[in-house]
Protein backbone atom coordinates (compact mmCIF):
# COMPACT_ATOMS: atom_id res chain seq x y z
CA UNK A 1 0.00 0.00 0.00
CA UNK A 2 1.42 3.62 -1.27
CA UNK A 3 1.54 5.55 1.49
CA UNK A 4 -0.44 8.91 1.29
CA UNK A 5 -0.32 12.06 3.52
CA UNK A 6 -3.86 14.06 4.35
CA UNK A 7 -4.11 16.90 5.67
CA UNK A 8 -6.93 19.32 7.07
CA UNK A 9 -7.17 22.37 8.96
CA UNK A 10 -8.41 22.71 12.32
CA UNK A 11 -8.49 26.54 13.38
CA UNK A 12 -5.19 28.16 12.96
CA UNK A 13 -3.65 24.39 13.09
CA UNK A 14 -2.99 22.43 9.92
CA UNK A 15 -2.81 18.40 10.89
CA UNK A 16 -0.73 16.35 8.48
CA UNK A 17 -1.94 12.18 8.71
CA UNK A 18 0.55 10.36 7.00
CA UNK A 19 -1.36 6.43 6.47
CA UNK A 20 0.75 3.22 5.67
CA UNK A 21 4.26 3.04 6.00
CA UNK A 22 6.92 6.02 6.78
CA UNK A 23 10.28 4.10 5.01
CA UNK A 24 13.07 4.58 2.90
CA UNK A 25 11.76 5.54 -0.96
CA UNK A 26 8.06 5.81 -0.26
CA UNK A 27 6.72 7.44 3.19
CA UNK A 28 9.67 9.71 3.78
CA UNK A 29 9.05 11.40 0.98
CA UNK A 30 5.04 11.51 0.24
CA UNK A 31 5.94 13.20 4.60
CA UNK A 32 9.00 15.24 2.88
CA UNK A 33 6.42 16.81 0.39
CA UNK A 34 3.45 17.25 2.75
CA UNK A 35 5.38 19.21 4.86
CA UNK A 36 6.99 21.43 2.51
CA UNK A 37 3.69 22.21 1.08
CA UNK A 38 2.13 22.33 4.56
CA UNK A 39 5.25 25.40 5.15
CA UNK A 40 5.42 27.05 1.62
CA UNK A 41 1.47 27.24 1.72
CA UNK A 42 2.93 29.43 5.66
CA UNK A 43 1.52 27.14 8.01
CA UNK A 44 2.82 27.92 11.71
CA UNK A 45 1.10 25.32 14.00
CA UNK A 46 1.73 22.01 12.38
CA UNK A 47 -0.03 18.81 14.17
CA UNK A 48 1.54 15.26 12.75
CA UNK A 49 -0.70 12.85 13.60
CA UNK A 50 1.38 9.28 13.76
CA UNK A 51 -2.24 6.95 14.49
CA UNK A 52 -2.43 5.78 10.84
CA UNK A 53 1.25 5.04 10.24
CA UNK A 54 2.08 1.28 10.59
CA UNK A 55 5.13 1.04 10.43
CA UNK A 56 8.31 3.80 10.20
CA UNK A 57 12.42 3.34 9.89
CA UNK A 58 15.13 5.45 10.27
CA UNK A 59 14.48 7.28 7.11
CA UNK A 60 11.31 8.29 8.86
CA UNK A 61 12.35 9.44 11.70
CA UNK A 62 14.86 11.18 10.11
CA UNK A 63 12.13 13.15 8.10
CA UNK A 64 10.33 13.84 11.12
CA UNK A 65 13.65 15.27 12.44
CA UNK A 66 14.09 16.91 9.55
CA UNK A 67 10.30 18.78 9.27
CA UNK A 68 10.86 19.80 12.47
CA UNK A 69 13.99 21.25 11.82
CA UNK A 70 13.02 23.29 8.61
CA UNK A 71 9.48 24.26 11.12
CA UNK A 72 11.57 26.19 14.11
CA UNK A 73 14.09 27.74 11.25
CA UNK A 74 10.81 29.41 9.85
CA UNK A 75 8.92 30.09 13.43
CA UNK A 76 6.56 27.29 12.90
CA UNK A 77 6.08 24.68 15.25
CA UNK A 78 5.79 20.59 15.10
CA UNK A 79 4.17 18.51 17.62
CA UNK A 80 3.06 15.15 17.58
CA UNK A 81 0.06 12.85 18.02
CA UNK A 82 -1.54 9.46 18.60
CA UNK A 83 2.10 7.29 18.66
CA UNK A 84 1.65 3.72 18.35
CA UNK A 85 3.63 1.89 21.06
CA UNK A 86 6.25 1.10 18.67
CA UNK A 87 6.66 4.58 17.15
CA UNK A 88 7.03 5.31 20.76
CA UNK A 89 9.62 3.27 21.51
CA UNK A 90 11.95 4.33 17.84
CA UNK A 91 11.34 8.14 19.57
CA UNK A 92 12.35 6.66 23.34
CA UNK A 93 15.42 4.89 22.38
CA UNK A 94 17.08 7.64 19.93
CA UNK A 95 15.89 10.09 22.53
CA UNK A 96 13.82 11.99 20.30
CA UNK A 97 11.12 11.75 22.58
CA UNK A 98 12.37 14.81 24.09
CA UNK A 99 13.18 16.84 21.48
CA UNK A 100 9.12 16.75 19.86
CA UNK A 101 5.89 18.04 22.18
CA UNK A 102 4.17 14.53 22.12
CA UNK A 103 0.46 14.20 22.64
CA UNK A 104 -2.11 11.56 23.21
CA UNK A 105 -4.74 12.18 20.85
CA UNK A 106 -5.13 15.43 17.72
CA UNK A 107 -7.88 17.03 19.48
CA UNK A 108 -5.12 17.56 22.46
CA UNK A 109 -2.10 18.10 20.44
CA UNK A 110 -4.45 20.75 17.92
CA UNK A 111 -5.65 22.34 21.49
CA UNK A 112 -1.94 23.09 23.26
CA UNK A 113 -1.62 25.80 20.36
CA UNK A 114 -3.91 27.88 21.79
CA UNK A 115 -2.63 27.53 25.67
Amino acid sequence: MATRVDTHQRGNVTVLVPRGKITIGAGDIALRNAMQATMNNGAANIVVNLGEVSTIDSSGVGELVSAYTTAMNRGAKVKLANLSPKINDILSITQLITVFDIYDSEDEAVASYSS
